[in-house]
Formats: C-alpha cells, structure tokens, sequence
C-alpha cells in the first residue's frame, strides 16, 4: 500500500471491478482520495502480521465487553426486585394486585423504550444513544432507591425500563456493526452472557441481605448499588467510536474507515469492508421510500418474519417467567422452605449463566441455526416432563422438580436465548435496521409482558402442570419456526446477509446466504 499525493478535496473512487469476494487470489485496485487528501492506491491484499490481529481483537473485545455492560444493567434491574419486593411489601404493606403491577412497569416501560430507542439511534448515532441510556439508567436507579412508596417506586420502574426497552435494542446492534463476521457470534452474545451476569448478581445481593421477607429498607442499596456500572457504561461510552455502518450512512465516509481501521487487522481489511458497507448503503438510498414505509418492501421481509418470530419465542418459551416466579412455584407448588427457595433462585440464575457462557462460545462454532435445531428439542422435553411431573401427582419429588428445571433453562439459555439476541442485531437490512430493531425489541418485550401478566392466571386457571406443558408446545413451536424460517448467518458479514435478502437466498430452502457484495459499477460521488 503506498499513499501519495496533496491536500484537497476527496477525489472520486473509480472500481474496476465490480465484484468484493473472500477468495485469497482477488487483487482489488482502485484510487481514491481521503479526508486528509491523501490519495490511496491498493495494489494487492495486506498478510496481517500476529500483532496487527493480535491488537484489532483486542479492541473489539474492548468495545463489547463495555458495551455489554448495558446488557447486565438490564438483567441486575428486572431481577433484583424478586428480592427486594417481599421486603417492600412487608415495609408498605401493598396487596398482590399492587405487587404485579410494580413487577410489570419495569416491562411496559420497556416497550415504549424500545420504539424511542430506534429514532434515537438513527438521528442522534448508536454511540451517543447508549451513552443517553447510561444516564438514564444511572437516574433511574438512584430514583427507585429513594422511592417514599409504591406508586413512585412503579413510575421510576416505569421510567427505568426506558433504558432496558433501548438497551435490549441498541446495544446488540452496536457490537454486530462494529464486530468481524467471525467474531460476531461471539460478541454479541456478551451481551446475553451480561444479562445472566446482571441476574446472577441479583440473586446473589438477595442471599447477601438476608434472605428473608421482612420489613427493612435493604432494598434501597440492593437497588441503588446498579448506580455504579451505569455510571461506568456512561464514562465508557465517551470513549468509544461510532459504528462504520452509521457513520458511512450519514455520509462520512472517512471517519467509518478509521474506526474499521481501529477495528481490523490491516488497512485492506477495513478499505474492503468500508467499500462493502458503502456499496450497499448506495443502493440502499437509491430504493428507500423514508420513514417505517421501508418496512414494506417486499424483499425484507423474511428478515423481519425470521427476527419478529424468534424475538417472540424467546419470551414465549417460558424462560423469563420461570425466573420471575421461581420463588413462588418452588414454595408454593415444591414445598420448598424460604431459605431453600432464595438459594435455589441462585442456582438457576447461575445455570443461566453457565450455559449462556456455553452458547457464547457455540455459536460461531456451530452455528446460530444448528445450535437452536439441536438444543430446542431438549428444552421442550425437559419442560414437558416438569409439566407431567404436576399432572401425575399434585406433590412431586422437589429434587427432580429442580432438576427438570434446571436442565431446560441449560438448554434454553445456551440455543434460543443465546441466539435470539444475535439474531435480532444481524438479520435486519440498514435502511430498516433503526426501526426494525426496534419492533424486534417491541416484540420481545410485549411478549414478556404479556407473560408476565398471564402466568399466574393460566396456572391458576389450568393448573401448574397443564400451564407448563402448553409453554412445552410454545418450545416446539419455535423449533418448526426456525427449521422453515431461520437461516444460518454464521461466518457472513451483514452486507452478504442483506444481499441474500435481495437475491431471494435468505429462507432456508431457497440457497445459501451470499458470500459476495455486488459493488456498482459507478464512480462513487465526492466525499467532503
């Protein structure tokens, strides 16, 4: 790679050829100029040296595990009050109607967080919007912790599941834009990882103050102590580049080749993926209609049947519930004795997080559909026989209750939670990557919401085994929808996942994801 040539204004970027693809023997050549004017001609593919990729993954495992942090917010928040609300009740004396709506506002406010996230995102740049969530976060917790009663403790539940709603939406995105199609997998799935990380702590802090359902204010710091890593996330954020794909759709071109420079082992790798990237955001402003009306469009619309659905299956499954009323089917239905409960609360919280670990590091190796087509089988039986267990006798042996327990949250958490997340921060095309994410997160929480507040109606209504074997079924469901709908996405940067939409390969049965990025054959305008 040689640089000549003068300060001035961004030449044009004549391609000669009209194809970028991964095979070792593609010489690209083209020309262009750079914001500093300096002009650059590549001649042949750079051999990254050991610690040219040694340094470029360690920058991307920077990047995700701070953005993550996001990620253990939201999990530390929604499950701490399984410990805090009996101290709560105990200390304001709020019936179960009250209970549930507090438990919930955490979930409504999630939602109307998820629809303001995506306008945020698109406007203001994925950076800037987590650094907002941060703080939103930050105060949030702080107003939870000072809370003088119910109502105002479920307004700031409400107000901090601002934060969780965009979280869930923004910070996956982040990662998958700045992450290697090889890495991605793995990346992403921090952000999962954080989350059985968030809850683990939860449930840990709750054994910590005591484990009992007495009137105190522990509460406040079991709450308010979430102050801190929001505070970091927000420090982090200052910190942290921009995505190259945002940056290059808002026009500046050079400064997303600068962070893939930041980001990759070499200057090729990044002026090849800045071209990937810039190619398909071309097109994508030749055939955009503005607005949620890009929704419409025909050809992305198996992106959005295949992440809508597995957004949905992820709460259908029957995985947060379960960890929302651990406590109470292991009391009440088990018979499991208080002090046992909060501790098998974090032995499932710890499960989930193992096998959410476990599927961090299968999901490259695998592979996003092989994982949830082999491990969606296991959680489906696991549940199902927990259901049976409560069919065939109202009293049940409490350690094999436990144990079927625990085997479908390992199997859960490591294939369809693990993925689901990934899923929805890969499939989505950038001219609707903003607003899809977005429904992609309003589908996730609407249907934990509207778990939440039905679970302990249909058990008390079917009874606890007929509830749990239909939640068995939602499983199975899942598994016939990711065999017709979800294809495999391992190994493929986004650019080859959106041309595969446009090349109608994208379902299963219809041909494999794309492993090239057609380039146009113009000259690309003049960048300022």
């Amino acid at each position: 790679m040689r640089w000549s040539g003068a300060h001035g204004r961004l030449g044009r970027m004549p391609i000669e050829r009209s194809t970028i693809t991964r095979r070792r023997n593609f010489i690209p050549r083209l020309r262009r100029r750079n914001l500093d004017g300096y002009e650059m001609v590549i001649s042949a593919p750079e051999k990254a040296t050991r610690d040219e990729k040694q340094n470029a993954n360690r920058n991307v495992l920077i990047v995700a595990l701070f953005a993550a942090l996001g990620g253990m917010l939201y999990g530390y928040d929604t499950g701490i009050i399984s410990g805090a609300l009996p101290k709560m009740s105990a200390q304001w004396g709020i019936d179960h109607t009250q209970q549930e709506i507090l438990t919930a506002a955490i979930l409504a406010g999630a939602v109307v967080g998820a629809l303001i996230g995506g306008s945020l995102s698109k406007s203001l740049g994925r950076r800037k919007t987590i650094f907002i969530i941060a703080c939103v976060f930050a105060v949030g917790v702080v107003a939870c912790a000072l809370a003088v009663d119910a109502w105002m403790m479920t307004i700031c539940r409400f107000f901090l599941g601002l934060a969780v709603g965009a979280c869930s939406q923004i910070v996956p995105t982040y990662i998958a834009e700045l992450a290697p199609p090889h890495r991605r997998g793995a990346m992403v799935t921090f952000f999962n990882l954080a989350i059985g990380v968030g809850i683990f702590l939860a449930n840990l802090v709750s054994v910590v103050a005591g484990g009992t359902f007495e009137a105190s204010d522990d509460w406040r710091w079991m709450i308010g102590i979430a102050v801190i890593p929001a505070i970091v996330l927000a420090v982090a954020m200052l910190q942290l580049p921009e995505t190259p794909r945002w940056l290059i759709e808002n026009g500046t071109v050079g400064k997303a080749r600068v962070v893939l420079r930041w980001m990759r082992p070499n200057r090729s790798a990044a002026v090849d993926e800045t071209l990937k990237i810039w190619a398909i955001s071309q097109q994508e402003n030749k055939e955009s209609r503005g607005g949620w009306a890009n929704l419409t469009q025909k050809w992305a619309r198996p992106a959005l049947v295949a992440g809508l659905g597995i957004a949905a299956f992820t709460q259908l499954s029957g995985l947060e519930m379960m960890i929302y009323y651990s406590h109470t089917i292991l009391g009440s239905a088990a018979g499991f004795s208080t002090g046992l409960v909060i501790w098998s609360g974090l032995g499932i919280a710890a499960v989930y997080l193992i096998f959410t670990a476990v599927g961090e590091r299968l999901v490259d190796v695998v592979g996003r559909r092989q994982l949830m087509l082999t491990l969606i089988p296991g959680a489906t039986l696991f549940l199902f026989g927990f259901g049976l267990l409560f069919v065939l006798t109202a009293h049940p042996n409490r350690y094999l209750t436990l144990a079927l327990m625990l085997a479908y949250m390992a199997c859960n958490a490591a294939g369809l939670q693990a993925v689901g997340w990934l899923l929805g921060s890969e499939l989505y095309p950038l001219s609707i990557r903003d607003r899809a994410t977005s429904l992609h997160a309003v589908a996730l929480w609407g249907s934990n919401l509207f778990l939440t507040l039905t679970a302990l109606t249909t058990i008390d209504t079917l009874g606890l085994g007929p509830a749990f074997i239909m939640y068995a079924l939602f499983n199975l469901l899942s598994l016939v929808f990711v065999f017709f709908f979800v294809p495999e996405t391992k190994g493929h940067s986004l650019e080859d996942i959106e041309q595969s939409l446009r090349q109608g390969t994208f379902l299963p049965r219809r041909g494999n994801i794309a492993s090239q990025v057609d380039l146009p054959t113009s000259t690309a305008p003049a960048h300022p």
